[in-house]
């Protein structure tokens, strides 16, 4: 039961989040990002239509394991963005676009709206 409530207590939440989260811009969104392995991951999302990734300037989001958090970019409305996540010190263990933004994935991608929360869970469910 305990499992259940949580779950119930972060959706709750993630909920609030997408909410509550002001629009600064016409295009934020608000990704939660949920590293499940057991190694420390780097994150990045890539924009498909333009040259540009978050969070931008050659860095990324670290997640050590289990780690749980909400990280923001800024798009443009109808844009395609996709998330690269990869074992932090060895991106040959890779999800979705991978490190380089450049694989073939599927469940990636998404169009950027107005505003909005994407969860994304690592490894990603099969």
């Amino acid at each position: 039961m305990p499992h259940t409530i949580a779950m119930r207590r972060e959706s709750l939440l993630l909920a609030l989040l997408a909410i509550a989260w002001p629009a600064v811009a016409s295009a934020d969104m608000l990704f939660y990002v949920k590293n499940g392995t057991r190694n420390a991951l780097a994150v990045e999302v890539f924009s498909q239509d333009r040259d540009h990734a978050w969070p931008g300037g050659d860095q990324v989001w670290l997640f050590e394991p289990g780690q749980k958090k909400t990280v923001p970019i800024s798009c443009t409305s109808g844009e395609r963005v996709c998330y690269g996540a990869w074992v932090n010190g060895n991106d040959r263990i890779s999800w979705g676009v991978g490190p380089d933004g450049d694989k073939d994935c599927k469940g990636c991608c998404l169009v950027c709206l107005g505003h909005g929360l994407q969860e994304i869970e690592l490894p990603p469910a099969e």
